[in-house]
């Protein structure tokens, strides 16, 4: 890889940069002539001619067949974004309408992340996905103990953070509610704070029935840890779908189960959450066939303890520099708003 990156010294990055840049705008093929004669190069034609093959060969570009231009490959849009990509801040125009926006509406965190979405959606027009944040681990805060009938109990637990969970319980013999209240008050005790690991440790030394209700207590909570998020909202699906990529309908149909799809769309989120900073795939990375015509740009927002993820979905012929700024500026901006939330 390093000999082949090697061979693409600045000619050819300025090249394979310049046909990006004009396919990203047109999407149209792009040929030597057009480069030669819109941006003025040193080169003749037949150099440029020279050069776009060598990029084919290479794997950086491609060639319709009814036509003698080329396009970029999945192989030249990953090299463009890590190493031809001048990334630059958002135009203070467009973070004052933003930061408006956001300002305009105090309101739940459930809104400022479909606020999110929308904002994603309109600044690039693509389609634009957010999360309601979550904590990385849940963490007990109380539980209560409600005698129902005879030997049936509802069992309401309380998280940090104001997730509630409610379970009816089947118990062996009836208790009174005297001795359900001592129970959850001793629980309460016994698990303040915990984690759903740290429960299962602090559970050694309790009686057989404050073990049983405790070891549940922990599977709801390692339940809700697995989980991505409770709500994803997406705007803009229209924007991505009026792109010429997505006029096959068999292409179309399979962006739009990015969106709808939540175990594939979960499985992503969950892998991006754990990395820092923006993340762009691909091309589907040769992971996900249904990204193989798009991109998507992903970031995280939030604090060590609760965060979310946020996002553009694009297609390959996406404006990486704009839509990677956008992402970046809003995920600061909700991040700043988890921290008041939660701080």
């Amino acid at each position: 890889m390093m000999a082949e990156r090697d061979q693409l010294g600045g000619r050819r990055r300025t090249v394979l940069g310049l046909v990006i840049r004009e396919y990203v705008a047109g999407a149209q093929p792009v040929g030597s002539q057009h480069l030669v004669k819109r941006y003025g190069l040193g080169y003749s034609p037949a150099t440029v001619r020279n050069e776009l093959a060598v990029l084919e060969k290479l794997g950086y570009l491609t060639h319709p067949h009814t036509s003698a231009g080329r396009v970029p490959t999945e192989k030249g849009y990953r090299f463009f974004v890590e190493h031809l990509l001048a990334e630059a801040p958002l135009s203070l125009s467009d973070q004052r309408m933003i930061r408006h926006q956001f300002h305009q509406s105090r309101l739940e965190m459930e809104q400022w992340v479909h606020l999110a979405a929308a904002v994603l959606a309109n600044t690039t027009r693509s389609a634009a996905l957010a999360t309601v944040p979550k904590a990385l681990r849940c963490h007990f805060k109380h539980l209560e103990l409600i005698s129902v009938r005879d030997n049936v109990v509802l069992l309401v637990l309380v998280l940090l953070g104001g997730t509630v969970k409610q379970q009816v319980l089947h118990m062996e013999q009836p208790l009174s509610q005297e001795a359900l209240s001592r129970l959850s008050n001793h629980l309460n005790d016994v698990l303040a704070q915990a984690d759903a690991k740290e429960i299962e440790t602090r559970l050694a030394h309790v009686s057989a029935l404050a073990m049983q209700v405790g070891q549940l207590v922990a599977d709801t909570m390692c339940q809700i840890d697995c989980r991505a998020s409770d709500r994803i909202f997406s705007e803009g699906l229209t924007h991505l779908l009026s792109e010429p990529e997505f006029a096959d309908s068999e292409e179309a149909r399979r962006v739009v189960q990015v969106l709808e799809q939540r175990p594939l769309l979960d499985t992503i989120l969950q892998e991006m959450r754990e990395r820092q900073g923006v993340q762009v795939l691909i091309g589907g990375e040769g992971r996900w066939e249904e990204l193989s015509q798009a991109s998507l740009v992903l970031s995280s927002y939030g604090i060590e303890e609760v965060s979310g993820m946020l996002g553009v979905l694009g297609p390959l012929r996406m404006t990486y520099s704009r839509t990677i700024s956008t992402v970046r500026y809003v995920a600061d901006l909700m991040s700043g708003l988890v921290q008041e939330w939660y701080g």
